[in-house]
């Protein structure tokens, strides 16, 4: 009689594949000396600007105050620069590097590869979005949210919108140091046009309605709204619509023009 010898078969899973590639992927996020400070550091700094500027702005009858403005701002920083900048360069730098073409010949694929690379700056993000927002809520005497699943909600749509967008203009940029440039936009528009600083209820009648539609105003809308419980059915309403519709532009952006050869 003879037998035969069953030799085990090794599998992955998704999430194990991913869960290897981001720790591939933090550890090479360790040694971008630049990004990492830009993304651990600077969304720290600058709510300090922001509550400067706060104070000197008349804010009566806006039923706003200097906490509701520089909390769902500092979540704003967060996002545009531990995940939308970090993100814009690391995609690049991979590309570049032909690391994405490599991850490509593999069992990888290329969901699991765009969500890999970015699960540690989105991580980073995350958690620096609910220390901020912590940190924020206790030293401006703001207390606990009336609305939670609003701002939980608002958060996570904003984590996958400017990982998207960090993925469609490093798509576009030619080198890590293009990438900063071609980021600027963005970067610039929401933070002068959706509430970061200057909330849109100071703003012309005009102008504010144009500047609801920006990505990030609903996000920064539905953190603070979270935190009043004082946004309306309608205005909820809008905000979602709104996000999901950026969400969904962003997701379609990636799988069109995403790149994942080296731009020459």
């Amino acid at each position: 009689m003879s037998t035969t010898t069953m030799t085990p078969t090794a599998t992955t899973t998704p999430a194990g594949r991913m869960w290897a590639l981001a720790q591939a992927e933090l550890t090479l996020l360790g040694r971008a000396k630049g990004t990492l400070f830009a993304a651990l550091f600077v969304p720290l700094v600058l709510p300090f600007s922001a509550q400067q500027a706060a104070k000197g702005m008349d804010l009566k009858g806006t039923g706003l105050s200097v906490g509701t403005i520089v909390l769902p701002g500092a979540v704003g920083f967060s996002l545009l620069f531990a995940v939308y900048t970090a993100l814009t360069a690391v995609f690049v730098a991979r590309r570049e590097e032909l690391v994405l073409k490599r991850l490509r010949t593999g069992e990888l694929r290329d969901p699991e590869i765009l969500a890999g690379a970015a699960l540690p700056s989105v991580a980073i993000g995350l958690t620096q979005c609910v220390l901020l927002a912590v940190g924020c809520a206790a030293l401006l005497d703001l207390g606990a949210p009336s609305a939670l699943h609003l701002a939980v909600i608002g958060l996570l749509l904003g984590l996958v919108m400017f990982t998207a967008f960090g993925a469609v203009t490093g798509s576009f940029s030619r080198s890590t140091e293009s990438a900063q440039v071609m980021s600027m936009p963005l970067m610039f528009v929401s933070m002068l046009g959706s509430g970061l600083v200057l909330p849109l209820e100071v703003m012309p009648d005009k102008l504010a309605s144009f500047c609801e539609l920006l990505p990030m105003t609903p996000v920064i809308t539905l953190v603070r709204g979270g935190w009043t419980g004082e946004l309306s059915a309608s205005d909820t309403l809008g905000a979602l619509l709104t996000a999901v519709a950026w969400t969904v532009v962003s997701v379609f952006a990636v799988r069109r023009w995403f790149r994942w050869e080296p731009r020459r």
